[in-house]
């Protein structure tokens, strides 16, 4: 059996917690790393065409990255050798195949099965079959997808406890707005209606921008407006090294433009990649931008990653989180993280 994603000091902590325990042993914390998950079935299933769907599923692609990046990282484990030490891992997904009880596919979750901060999907179906239909036959990568607003989720909750200071400063002061962004984003320059910072790392540099303007265009929350204002916002406040160098969005690959409820309001996201204008610079974003009705203005937070020759996954992820935490006027005493809503308490509708 192969195990992944369990550091020394993870199985130090879970040992150290579980020692000498009895009735009563104190719950530890999940293992594991953000995006990765064990997958437990039966060996000929996950060995069949549906354990491959389901694989696809979890495996799916990042869209915007410039390299293809699996959504997530699996560890299978048979039945028979699931238990111990992968039973505490935090993302887990069940699947039992039995005709005797099962007469359609069904799914649920539950949090904290063996260990705080755990998410555990199974899913029950009569045959292999049915599992097959269910995947080709519903949303497009649902496992992925659900286990990804967990994953932003737990950041998001982190972010409310551990955060930047320098930037939830500046831009309360500057922006009238809260964000919780990573703590270790502390360089930073504020100008007039944009901010930028950054973690200013060597491997895995993460920088985040916040910028506003009027609300006067219906037309605004559309891909072609907001990559108009993106690429004229950068090109006059982030200047590359080399003259007449600057950011702008890479147009030749796809970009995606998603509307979204963020705190019961409209949020248009648009995600894809950044270039340097006469360098070579270049890598992922993402972009949130909401209408702020008090002040009739658009604000926009956004994103970026800078990794050459490194997976940028977990980086642009985790940024991604940070931008769920915007909170605008009216809206600085709803939590950081938002409660699950009734649409995903199930892993099918």
């Amino acid at each position: 059996m192969k195990i992944y994603a369990l550091t020394i000091c993870s199985l130090l902590l879970l040992l150290t917690t579980l020692g000498g325990c009895n009735s009563n042993p104190v719950r530890a914390r999940a293992t594991g790393f953000a995006y990765e998950i064990v997958v437990t079935m039966d060996r000929e299933l996950w060995e069949s065409e549906t354990g491959e769907a389901i694989k696809a599923d979890l495996e799916s692609e990042i869209p915007g990255l410039p390299q293809p990046e699996a959504a997530f990282k699996i560890t299978y484990a048979s039945p028979a050798n699931f238990s111990g030490i992968l039973t505490y891992v935090r993302n887990i997904l069940i699947v039992k195949v039995d005709n005797s009880m099962y007469t359609k596919v069904s799914l649920s979750y539950e949090n904290n099965r063996w260990t705080q901060g755990q998410v555990v999907v199974t899913m029950n179906a009569p045959d292999k079959e049915s599992i097959l239909e269910y995947m080709q036959s519903n949303e497009t990568n649902r496992f992925a997808q659900f286990f990804t607003k967990i994953e932003m989720r737990r950041a998001t909750e982190q972010f409310g406890k551990n955060y930047s200071a320098v930037v939830m400063d500046n831009v309360r002061n500057r922006f009238d707005i809260m964000l919780n962004v990573p703590t270790d984003i502390t360089y930073s320059r504020n100008d007039k209606d944009f901010f930028w910072a950054s973690n200013n790392a060597n491997t895995g540099r993460t920088d985040i921008i916040v910028y506003t303007f009027p609300y006067t265009d219906p037309n605004t929350f559309t891909e072609e407006y907001l990559i108009t204002k993106r690429d004229s916002v950068l090109k006059k406040n982030l200047p590359g090294a080399f003259p007449d160098s600057h950011m702008a969005t890479e147009t030749r690959y796809n970009i995606s433009y998603t509307p979204v409820t963020i705190r019961g309001k409209y949020c248009g996201v648009l995600r894809g990649q950044w270039k340097m204008v006469g360098d070579m610079m270049g890598g992922p974003f993402v972009s949130h931008a909401r209408l702020d009705e008090t002040n009739n203005r658009v604000v926009v937070v956004e994103g970026f990653v800078y990794a050459p020759e490194t997976n940028k996954r977990n980086f642009i992820r985790r940024i991604e989180a940070a931008l769920y935490t915007l909170r605008l006027p009216g809206e600085f005493d709803q939590p950081v993280a938002e409660k699950t809503t009734p649409s995903e308490r199930t892993a099918s509708n």
